[in-house]
């Protein structure tokens, strides 16, 4: 007994701890629940009593569904509370491993486990998250696979000298990193068929037309020349023999050779482990519907196809889009690095953001500095984990929140990576899953799964939604409690048989709907059944949910209630201060009102001087009514056309205590109210503590000091008090020497500044006509032939009447 009661403690003080539980009695009823089911589907927050006397005669099935503090308090056992909580239950959480290296050593083939956990099984309540923590670590010696795919296009013939020597200083350097390194080698060019290539025998054998110093090879798409393989001399020998090809245009088949080195794992040799492609090439590439150009329109299928290690559907399958290489290089979680020339790094740059994990490096003009690429792009991809998602089954939900080396929180986006981790580093991510409303059960359980991109290892999640009760499996057929065997008790409820109707199967629905029930479900002899909001079944309304808004339900004896026709307050039902209860506002403690729109609290009233409304007015609903119309603001304070107490005795002040303004005989009928006192500085004022009534004044007076004083009123007396500084601040007077300086100064920079622009121009003027001097010049140069006043001295005549003989 004391253990129940001190678990129906805990319950009670669990949900009055939690803001998400702080909702009105009738919110869950509101959803017009039929059973368990449809409560726990109903809001995370709802529960169902399953004691089978817990309504009284005349209650709806609805009621029983209620926050699990309401049912307590209404009298539900805790033993028949029905409120299943989501879980968390690991599958397989096979721990990290730190020292793969040294279970190498020890001949201990154990599996390198990277992520934790593996697999988990989340039992999710409706709209309720469920979270759970995924860690990784980077840990050493973990073993990769590379694979070197080369274009071997004539452009790359001064590139292929270095890559021979790249295998075994490529080995030395990734020992630093592991000890299980393999390496592998394919190459492309394009297909084999026109424009991409000439078809011409002879530049079919080939296609460089050169026989010195070798030969160029036949041009062919794909050809996978070495498996993985950890002999590092074995991919010198292999690659020292291959030899240049060439094509016509200027893209490549690489997208060809990515599909077949994706696909092709048996050939290539891909282990489960890290997988990097490098691909070489200083040209573009051709994509899906370039083969068209070639006269190929089949589509590719994304499946292997190598016959002797050579891809045997160049020239009848078109190229494959970008998107389904990286879907393929995704699939396959291969990491590919572009070591591409600096004329196109700007195309494969763009591929980044396509590609699931890529990195860009700029070959040199011979690529000697590959090395150097592949390492640091190995760094730069191993650096960063971003935790990525298959396809949600419908309406789940996923979010994550990652904690880094720092151990800051990150949310959105940037949750789901940590950057610059280092061997040895662990990072967590905290995955949170919310599970939609319940739906028809699928035959196969829905799942999800989470990897980090690169990495073989992935976290599978399967997602069990609570949507019974565990009530429903103690049902008992034709229950005596449901009138003698007419239905069958369910979690505290009659499913009543086919032909009788009522909250506990009494009644006949042949019989039911007389109009003697219907005289029952009538309100004060009203024309409408049930208000119009349900329908009378056994004497009884059966209320219904609204029609513009189904999750607005009517409830009470003639479905004459709901909790959404209250009164409003700046937009808000009751004001965001109450609850609705059947169209009335109950109000929280420190509000009133038909919309809880007046707080009881007279904070908002008090004035400066603590006093209600300034002693000018009252307060009525936190606003003050000023009984003086001269006076405004939300605390009777501001008199618009009255000027403030400092500015009233200004006058005054400064006759008395400066002898200034207001002559003698005057200063003393106007101002024989004012009491003073002198104080020598204006910081003396400022030591003294402010109380109601107080005024601190700061006034110019006629010479253009500044003036401080304190005035202290008091309404139930005439007199005024003043504390006035003698020290006034004056302005000091003009610096003459500054202002004589700097007015010489303007004039002499305005001066120079104006022969300048007038030799400037004058110089401009001058190149001008110096320049049309000598066109004209130019002009009056001319020969014998051009000068216009020249004759010759010669004449020839013709005698027309010659004939030659």
């Amino acid at each position: 007994m004391n253990l129940l009661f001190a678990a129906v403690l805990l319950l009670c003080c669990r949900y009055n701890a939690t803001g998400a539980q702080e909702h009105s009695d009738h919110e869950c009823q509101s959803q017009g629940v039929r059973s368990c089911g449809e409560c726990l589907a109903a809001g995370p927050h709802c529960a169902w009593c399953a004691e089978e006397n817990f309504l009284e005669v005349g209650q709806h099935i609805w009621e029983r569904c209620d926050t699990p503090r309401a049912l307590l308090r209404r009298g539900c056992p805790f033993d028949r509370l029905e409120d299943p909580r989501g879980s968390t239950v690991l599958l397989k959480n096979r721990k990290i491993t730190f020292h793969p290296k040294e279970q190498r050593r020890q001949r201990q083939h154990k599996q390198v486990t990277q992520l934790q956990p593996q697999s988990v099984l989340l039992h999710l309540r409706p709209g309720e998250p469920q979270t759970f923590e995924v860690k990784f670590r980077r840990v050493e010696d973990y073993p990769i696979d590379l694979y070197y795919l080369m274009d071997l296009s004539f452009s790359m013939e001064d590139d292929l000298s270095n890559v021979k020597k790249l295998g075994a200083d490529l080995m030395e350097e990734m020992r630093n990193t592991t000890s299980d390194f393999r390496m592998g080698f394919g190459a492309f060019v394009d297909k084999t068929v026109m424009p991409y290539i000439s078809t011409a025998k002879d530049m079919l054998k080939n296609p460089c037309k050169r026989t010195e110093p070798w030969p160029c090879a036949p041009p062919f798409t794909y050809h996978h020349v070495l498996s993985l393989t950890a002999n590092g001399s074995l991919f010198t020998e292999q690659v020292g023999r291959q030899r240049i090809s060439g094509n016509l245009d200027s893209p490549e088949g690489g997208l060809d050779a990515l599909m077949q080195a994706a696909m092709c794992e048996e050939q290539i040799g891909w282990r489960n482990v890290t997988r990097l492609l490098v691909f070489s090439t200083d040209a573009g590439f051709h994509f899906a519907g370039d083969g068209k150009l070639g006269g190929i329109v089949l589509p590719n299928d994304g499946k292997c196809h190598l016959h002797k290690n050579v891809y045997t559907r160049g020239n009848s399958q078109d190229y494959p889009s970008v998107a389904h290489v990286a879907e393929i290089l995704r699939q396959k979680i291969i990491q590919i690095i572009f070591a591409v020339t600096e004329e196109v790094t700007h195309l494969y740059e763009g591929l980044r953001s396509i590609f699931p994990k890529c990195a860009v490096g700029t070959l040199s003009n011979n690529s000697h500095n590959i090395l150097q690429i592949i390492v640091e792009a190995y760094n730069a991809l191993t650096s960063e984990v971003v935790l990525e998602n298959r396809k949600l089954p419908p309406g789940y939900h996923i979010s994550y929140t990652s904690h880094c080396k720092d151990r800051k929180p990150r949310h959105s986006e940037q949750g789901r990576k940590c950057s610059n981790i280092s061997v040895g580093d662990e990072v967590s991510f905290n995955v949170s899953v919310t599970a939609p409303l319940c739906v028809t059960a699928s035959q196969r359980q829905p799942s999800v799964i989470i990897k980090p991109q690169g990495y073989s290892e992935e976290v599978e999640v399967l997602l069990s939604p609570i949507c019974e009760c565990s009530c429903q499996k103690d049902m008992v057929p034709r229950s005596p409690s449901c009138s003698h065997g007419n239905g069958t008790l369910k979690c505290g409820t009659c499913r009543c048989k086919e032909g009788r109707v009522g909250t506990l199967c009494e009644c006949n629905q042949a019989e039911s709907g007389k109009a003697i029930d219907s005289y029952l479900c009538r309100r004060d002899n009203a024309s409408e059944v049930c208000s119009g909001h349900g329908e009378c079944v056994c004497g009884k309304c059966v209320c219904h949910k609204s029609s513009k808004k189904p999750n607005h339900a009517y409830y009470g004896q003639f479905c004459e209630c709901t909790d959404f026709s209250c009164d409003q307050y700046r937009g808000l039902q009751c004001g965001g201060r109450g609850r609705c209860v059947c169209g009335v506002c109950i109000c929280l403690p420190a509000f009133r009102g038909q919309a809880c729109e007046c707080p009881l609290s007279l904070e908002s009233c008090l004035s400066q001087d603590k006093q209600i409304c300034a002693g000018r007015g009252d307060c009525h609903c936190g606003t003050c009514m000023c009984h003086d119309n001269r006076f405004r603001g939300p605390t009777c304070e501001l008199c618009p056309s009255y000027p403030g107490a400092c500015t009233l005795h200004r006058e005054c002040i400064l006759c008395r205590a400066f002898s200034l303004g207001l002559n003698p005989k005057e200063c003393e009928t106007r101002c024989v109210h004012l009491n003073f006192t002198l104080v020598g500085q204006a910081g003396v004022l400022a030591t003294v503590t402010p109380s109601p009534g107080l005024h601190r004044c700061m006034e110019v007076d006629t010479e253009g000091c500044r003036v401080h004083f304190l005035l202290r009123t008091r309404q139930k007396e005439e007199s005024v008090h003043v504390h006035v500084a003698l020290e006034r601040e004056c302005p000091s007077g003009p610096n003459v020497i500054l202002i004589t300086a700097v007015l010489s100064a303007s004039v002499v920079v305005l001066g120079v500044a104006l022969l300048l622009l007038w030799k400037l121009l004058t110089s401009i003027h001058d190149r001008r006509e110096f320049a049309r001097f000598q066109r004209e010049l130019e002009r009056r140069r001319w020969n014998r032939r051009e000068n216009p006043i020249y004759k010759s001295a010669i004449t020839t005549t013709v005698n027309p009447k010659y004939k030659e003989q």
